[in-house]
């Protein structure tokens, strides 16, 4: 029994030092080799459709999107200018770690930011206060 015992903790410790080594939050992209998939660890924070918050019409994305006008099961979100260029391009659907809708690239951040998305809350400000700015992981499948 002692055996087994000293076993299984040094294949958890195992498990768990691989787990450190090769978990979403230390690498930089992850690609699934059967599906084609990306994963990426970013900061997200929240927007609003109110004016205050956008430069022109809020319900409008940086490339002329309605973002108050989606699918039911759909939700927007901006990204910045350097995740652009790793394949979040306009219309690419992406899921967060958490929430089970998917999400819709349709605007992009101010260009100051990087490694950023910025998830469309509608009109909900408190929402969006209370959402802050969290890490969160990120996956999309390449084109």
């Amino acid at each position: 029994m002692r055996f087994f015992a000293r076993s299984f903790k040094f294949l958890l410790a195992l498990s768990t030092s691989l787990l450190l080594i090769w978990s979403p939050a230390n690498a930089l992209a992850l690609k699934s080799f059967d599906e084609g998939q990306v994963s990426l660890r970013v900061t997200a924070t929240a927007y609003n459709s109110l004016p205050g918050q956008t430069s022109g019409n809020p319900n409008i994305g940086a490339w002329g999107d309605r973002i108050d006008q989606l699918e039911p099961g759909q939700r927007a979100i901006a990204v910045s200018q350097d995740l652009l260029k790793k394949g979040l391009t306009r219309g690419q659907r992406v899921r967060i770690a958490g929430f089970k809708d998917e999400f819709v690239v349709l605007d992009r951040t101010a260009k100051r930011w990087s490694n950023r998305i910025d998830i469309h809350m509608g009109k909900d400000r408190k929402r969006a206060l209370r959402w802050g700015k969290r890490r969160v992981l990120i996956s999309w499948n390449q084109h």
